[in-house]
């Protein structure tokens, strides 16, 4: 996974070390944690990032379109669409710019509602989607770095910490993780 040689000790574990040796022990297990989810992410990132590069897409762009696909009619709203994706909407406004550009989606008039804009995918983003899933399928989710039970005891702990964030709220729907 990482492009070049592994380091001879865990930094985060000497950061743990010298947090601890500086007086700040009683935290030093919350920065070894939150400094431990920034750098998986950082990790998980390059490989979704290599593997979207032969496709000329984002993540960000890549959700989008991915979300487009998911929806029956291949529109939504854009501010619908920066909700599902927990994005700002100017953030959704930048993506949609760039595929538009691409010709994987166009802007297209609210049918009921004058005031809002629908984002709605081509058949070319449909294909470039598709093509970018099965990558993302075959090189990142297929194997993602830990072993089937370790996956799901990390997206139980992630989910608590999500929902303890107020990220989402299921109400007394209890999900799959928790």
């Amino acid at each position: 996974m990482p492009s070049s040689s592994p380091l001879p000790l865990d930094p985060i574990e000497e950061a743990h070390r010298q947090w601890t040796e500086h007086g700040w022990g009683a935290v030093a297990d919350g920065m070894a944690a939150v400094t431990s989810v920034v750098r998986a992410q950082q990790i998980m990132m390059a490989r979704v990032d290599e593997a979207l590069k032969p496709f000329g897409l984002t993540f960000s762009r890549y959700e989008l379109l991915t979300l487009l696909t998911f929806t029956r009619s291949g529109a939504l709203p854009m501010a619908k669409a920066s909700a599902r994706l927990q994005v700002h909407p100017t953030s959704v406004t930048n993506a949609v710019d760039r595929l538009e550009a691409a010709g994987l989606v166009r802007r297209v008039p609210h049918p009921t509602d004058r005031r809002a804009t629908l984002v709605e995918i081509t058949d070319a983003g449909r294909d470039i989607s598709r093509r970018a899933t099965e990558s993302l399928n075959e090189k990142v989710f297929a194997e993602p770095g830990l072993a089937p039970d370790k996956l799901d005891s990390l997206i139980r702990i992630l989910t608590e910490l999500r929902h303890q964030s107020g990220d989402f709220d299921t109400g007394d729907q209890p999900g799959k993780w928790h």
